[in-house]
């Protein structure tokens, strides 16, 4: 997979783990592409794998955010307060 290929396919994931962002869809896709739109004049590869780490990182972050509001949510859900 070319390194193009890779960043298109992360913004697409990004994009759409955006949805339930808590501060809103339109903030996160907001900063997403300002972010994007920043670096696409790189050409060293080396600091694209690098980029492309950190948004793989962003992504696994993301996915532990949404598991812990679930998480709470179903705390919440099935637990009453002492």
């Amino acid at each position: 997979m070319s390194q193009r290929s890779k960043v298109i396919q992360l913004y697409k994931t990004l994009l759409y783990m955006g949805r339930d962002y808590p501060k809103g869809y339109d903030f996160f896709k907001k900063n997403l592409r300002r972010v994007f739109e920043k670096n696409k004049g790189e050409r060293d590869s080396e600091k694209i794998d690098k980029m492309l780490a950190h948004g793989n990182f962003v992504i696994k972050e993301l996915e532990a955010l949404y598991m812990l509001r679930k998480y709470r949510t179903l705390k919440k859900r099935y637990y009453e307060k002492s």
